[in-house]
């Protein structure tokens, strides 16, 4: 393709991108309009009950009810579900009125509200909630909704008079198992429980059906390498040439249901082995019904891949957990991969039962990451690079840097060094993607990265921001005194 094609279509999607951010900008001053005629509906039915202050509980829900119903039928949708709609929209119009502004000037779409309104919920007061909406909203106007939710977790942790313990004692209790029939046959299980310990589920899975991938693998080389020595057997050659090398490929010269070629060959028949064809989605299902009935994977074919089988692996769970909640003059901050808040107290337990850990040296100020130390020094800038990124640095992704590649941003091949300041995590998909689509990257000091897409535009994305927690000032008069170290 010509450089004259590349720029005809580099200028196309640059109109194409302006002409989506226009429409997107429309969209939420719709909707947020719409949010604020809910808000004003809201309104009135107040006033409509305000006036039925002797009437029975039953007659005091009418207007509600009733209003509900009315933009319901006109709308076509659940009237519970509207009655729901105008509780939100009056929360956010009064509560949040900042966030309701830029949504409807397009700074902000619907997913970023409601991450912001839900992360305040539990703020007692409007001076404590306007503290909260001016932290978060600077940020939420700089990434994905999906980013915004850890840090408006933080931030309101911050803020919240009730500690994360007392919350998540309380919220533990609300832990459940569920099943909800679908349809052809199928139903879905859910679980609501302490976050630790449910992603910790999800990651053993994960390893565990990685490994019957792995063990599938060598079980397809292997039995590849069976099927070039018969051949060579058969036509008396001592090695196989390259054309049947090539006829192999990368399926090994199987066919798709994994039987062996010439399965009418009692000596292939012999060697003919089983291939897994399940997807990793749906290993993960197969081992997790299969343990919940019989405590072990009944079927376990990892045995020369996995020393102690598919039951020693572990799960492998991520916590940032600062070191005063871990001394326990803070109560807040103890995070889990970037996605979720954890509670103090399991943080603390997880921290005495780590063989080691990551010491992470913040800027007071900024909360920037500054550098790393280890109790037991492994793979020190690996480590240094998960504490600064947490997550893929592509705009808007959300994958844990544990699970990531690590990215020259100036190719090793042309002179890029290996270091923190030109090394950080891409996900395999935005890795891929870098390298294969044109992408450039420029990174900045302190980890900033300076994206230019092929079409030109440019964007940039920061490391996750950092919540400082600080411990309460002691009372006056109290006596100071130093820790030993």
């Amino acid at each position: 393709m010509g450089e004259e094609q590349r720029e005809a279509d580099a200028a196309r999607t640059r109109t194409l991108v302006a002409e989506a951010r226009r429409l997107r900008e429309v969209i939420a001053a719709a909707e947020a309009e719409l949010e604020r005629t809910h808000a004003d509906a809201y309104a009135l039915v107040q006033e409509q009950t305000d006036r039925l202050r002797d009437a029975s509980t039953r007659e005091r829900e009418m207007p509600l009810r009733s209003m509900a119903a009315e933009l319901a039928v006109d709308a076509r949708v659940s009237d519970r579900t509207v009655q729901s709609r105008l509780f939100e929209a009056h929360r956010t119009v009064t509560q949040y009125l900042a966030t309701w502004e830029a949504w409807r000037e397009g700074r902000l779409s619907r997913a970023h509200v409601r991450v912001i309104v839900d992360g305040g919920a539990g703020l007692p007061d409007g001076d404590v909630r306007a503290a909260y909406e001016h932290d978060v909203l600077a940020y939420a106007e700089t990434t994905s909704a999906a980013r915004l939710r850890s840090y408006a977790e933080q931030v309101a942790e911050k803020h919240n008079p009730v500690t994360m313990q007392e919350r998540h004692d309380e919220a533990v209790q609300s832990r459940r198992v569920w099943v909800e029939d679908l349809s052809d046959g199928m139903s879905m299980l859910g679980a609501i429980g302490p976050s630790v310990e449910v992603h910790g589920v999800y990651d053993r899975l994960t390893r565990q059906g990685k490994a019957i991938k792995a063990a599938d693998r060598v079980a397809r080389r292997e039995a590849a390498e069976r099927e070039i020595e018969r051949e060579a057997a058969r036509r008396g050659e001592r090695e196989v040439v390259e054309s049947h090398s090539v006829r192999l490929g990368a399926g090994f010269g199987l066919p798709e249901h994994g039987t062996a070629d010439g399965a009418g060959d009692p000596e292939v028949a012999e060697a003919a082995v089983w291939f897994d064809q399940r997807t990793l989605d749906q290993i993960r299902t197969d081992l997790l019904l299969d343990m919940m009935l019989t405590s072990t994977p009944s079927v376990d074919t990892t045995g020369d891949v996995v020393e102690g089988g598919l039951g020693a692996i572990r799960a492998h769970v991520q916590v940032t957990v600062p070191a005063t909640t871990l001394a326990g003059t803070t109560t807040g901050g103890a995070e889990l991969d970037g996605k979720c808040a954890v509670d103090p107290e399991t943080a603390r337990i997880l921290a005495g039962n780590a063989p080691g850990f990551d010491r992470v040296f913040l800027d007071p100020i900024g909360g920037a990451v500054l550098a790393v130390d280890r109790r037991h020094a492994t793979a020190a800038q690996k480590r240094y690079l998960m504490a600064r990124d947490v997550r893929c640095r592509f705009p808007g992704c959300r994958r844990p840097a544990r699970e990531c590649e690590w990215d020259h941003r100036e190719d090793y091949a042309l002179g890029g060094r290996t270091d923190v300041e030109n090394l950080g995590a891409f996900c395999k998909r935005h890795h891929t993607l870098k390298h294969a689509a044109g992408w450039t990257v420029f990174q900045h000091p302190g980890g900033r990265l300076h994206f230019t897409a092929p079409s030109g535009l440019e964007y940039t994305d920061d490391p996750p921001p950092r919540v400082m927690f600080i411990p309460d000032p002691s009372p006056p008069g109290a006596a100071h005194e130093l820790a030993p170290f």
